[in-house]
């Protein structure tokens, strides 16, 4: 694992990873969003013939970045699943027990439809629109409320954030990355088994793109 890269918001010292998440020095927590659990095996229950190593690989890099940072908890801005219960899923359910003193707090996203039983029985703490913390708000794809205060700086998901790195010879790259504006930051999907949806960042913006297993300010 490459060092991370520290970034303060909000007076809060955050570590971009390049495994695709961030970790919250005060809070002793783990950021991330869009692991999309079973999304590989709900492929293959259609007959498409993705390989299991691509949920194995995700599980490593969330196993690995545990035991690097050993957090209380891991804060998952939604889609933390795809679909309905598969194999993946079952598989999930045998890693939670070895995790078992890890906090989870899931924010739903638009692909968490499991029962709320299946959630339960997993110990993970389920929020149905957002997480409000003393300086964060945690929300699945950005939005403010009614009557939400707009002062805290908001984390997001869904869209899956890539940036365009152009060079000579008419020659580019789509990277993921983190995007932070002036009120809230866009997660990069944690699960590899994602598209891309470029962002086009305004002029006092930062994009951090996840670039050979590092973080750069772009």
């Amino acid at each position: 694992m490459h060092p991370p890269l520290k970034h303060i918001v909000s007076g809060q010292t955050l570590w971009l990873c390049a495994e695709r998440c961030i970790y919250w020095e005060a809070q002793r927590s783990l950021i991330l969003a869009d692991l999309h659990i079973g999304k590989t095996g709900h492929f293959r229950k259609a007959g498409i013939g993705v390989p299991q190593t691509v949920f194995k690989d995700d599980m490593q890099r969330l196993v690995s970045t545990i035991q690097f940072f050993k957090p209380e908890q891991l804060i998952i801005v939604g889609d933390m699943f795809h679909s309905e219960s598969n194999k993946e899923l079952e598989l999930f359910s045998r890693w939670r027990k070895d995790f078992s003193s890890l906090s989870i707090q899931l924010i739903k996203g638009n692909h968490d439809i499991l029962q709320d039983q299946w959630y339960k029985a997993t110990a993970i703490d389920l929020h149905t629109d957002a997480l409000a913390t003393e300086h964060f708000i945690f929300r699945h794809n950005y939005s403010i409320s009614p009557g939400e205060s707009s002062d805290k700086y908001f984390f997001s998901g869904h869209i899956h954030p890539g940036v365009y790195i152009k060079g000579m010879a008419r020659q580019s790259l789509r990277l993921p990355c983190f995007h932070f504006t002036a009120h809230y930051c866009t997660l990069p999907a944690f699960s590899r088994f994602t598209g891309l949806a470029t962002v086009v960042p305004e002029k006092q913006d930062k994009v951090f793109a996840i670039v050979n297993d590092r973080v750069m300010l772009i």
